[in-house]
C-alpha cells in the first residue's frame, strides 16, 4: 500500500508535465491545425537557454524565466520565419518542416555542446517527503504540480475571460469570419506559436532535472508520450490534455513500478492503440471541449 501510495504522488507530477507538454501541442494545433514535430526540439534549445542562464547567474529563477522567454521568442520565430511559408493547402508540407527543424535543431545543439549529458540542477530537494511512514511526494515534485497547475489555470482564464482569448480562439476555428471582424489572423497565429513554444519549454525545463541530464536528444520521449497524450485526450481538447496526461503519467509510474520501465511504452502504444479504436478524435471531441 505504502508503494502504491508513493507510485501515485509520483505519477500525478510526472503526468503534469506531460499534461503541460501535450497543452502546447494543443495550442500549436487549435491555432494553426498544424501537428508540430519539432516542438521538442525547440524545447530543447529552450531549455540549453535556461541551462546557460542559470549557470551563468547562479538562479534558477533567472534560468527559468530566461528558457521560457526562449521559448516564446522561438516559436515566433520559426512561425514568421518558416512555417508561415509553407504551404496551408497542403498539410504534409508543414509536418516535413517540422521533421526537418528537429533534424536541423537536434545537429546544432550536437556541434555547439556536445553529446554528453549536463546534468541540472533542481531548485528544491527531490527526496520524497515521508508522512506517517510512507513516502510521497519530493518537494521539488510539489514544485512542479503547482507550477503546472497555474500554468494551466492561467491559460483556462486567458481563453474564457480575456479579449486575446476570444481573438485567438476566433482566428483559430474561424479565420475568414475573423477577418471581417477586424481580428488580425496572421497576429493572432504568430501569438498562439508563442504560448505553445513557451509551455512546451517549461515543460521540458521541469523534466530534464529529473532524467539523466540534458543532451540534444532529451526532449525526444517527452514528445512521445505528450504527443500520445495529446492524441488521446483530443488535439482540440485543452481539458482532454490536462487529464489524459495525468491519466498517462500515473499510469506510466504504475507499469513501471510494478511491472519494470521496459514495460511502460508499451502499455502507453496500447492505451493509444485502444483510444483510437473506441475513441478517434479522442476522449474529449470538440464537441464535448466545447460543451464543457
Amino acid at each position: 500500500m505504502d508503494r502504491l501510495l508513493f507510485l501515485l504522488a509520483t505519477g500525478l507530477a510526472r503526468g503534469a508535465i506531460f499534461a503541460l507538454f501535450a497543452l502546447s501541442l494543443v495550442l500549436i494545433w487549435r491555432a494553426a491545425r498544424i501537428i508540430n514535430f519539432a516542438q521538442g526540439a525547440m524545447a530543447l534549445v529552450a531549455t540549453y537557454v535556461a541551462f546557460a542562464v542559470s549557470g551563468l547567474t547562479g538562479s534558477y529563477v533567472a534560468g527559468l524565466a530566461a528558457g521560457i522567454l526562449a521559448g516564446a521568442a522561438i516559436g515566433a520565430g520559426i512561425e514568421r520565419g518558416i512555417m508561415r511559408f509553407a504551404p496551408h493547402s497542403q498539410p504534409l508540407a508543414g509536418v516535413i518542416v517540422a521533421i526537418g527543424l528537429v533534424m536541423v535543431l537536434q545537429s546544432l545543439l550536437g556541434i555547439l555542446f556536445g553529446a554528453q549529458f549536463r546534468p541540472m540542477s533542481t531548485p528544491f530537494d527531490d527526496s520524497p517527503i515521508v508522512g506517517g511512514g510512507v513516502p510521497l511526494l519530493s518537494p521539488y515534485d510539489l514544485f512542479v504540480l503547482v507550477i503546472a497547475l497555474a500554468v494551466m489555470g492561467g491559460l483556462a482564464l486567458l481563453f474564457t475571460r480575456t479579449s486575446l482569448g476570444l481573438q485567438l480562439r476566433a482566428a483559430a476555428f474561424a479565420p475568414e469570419v475573423s477577418r471581417l471582424l477586424g481580428v488580425r489572423v496572421p497576429r493572432m497565429v504568430t501569438i498562439g506559436w508563442m504560448l505553445s513554444a513557451a509551455v512546451a519549454a517549461l515543460a521540458a525545463i521541469l523534466l530534464v532535472p529529473t532524467e539523466l541530464g540534458l543532451n540534444p536528444h532529451s526532449t525526444d520521449v517527452l514528445f512521445v508520450y505528450a504527443f500520445t497524450v495529446a492524441v488521446v485526450g483530443g488535439l482540440d481538447s485543452p481539458a482532454g490534455a490536462m487529464l489524459g496526461g495525468l491519466i498517462v503519467g500515473v499510469a506510466m509510474t504504475l507499469v513501471t513500478g510494478y511491472l519494470g520501465a521496459t514495460v511502460a511504452p508499451i502499455a502507453v502504444l496500447v492505451l493509444l492503440v485502444a483510444v483510437l479504436l473506441v475513441r478517434p478524435n479522442g476522449i474529449f471531441s470538440m464537441r464535448e471541449a466545447r460543451s464543457a
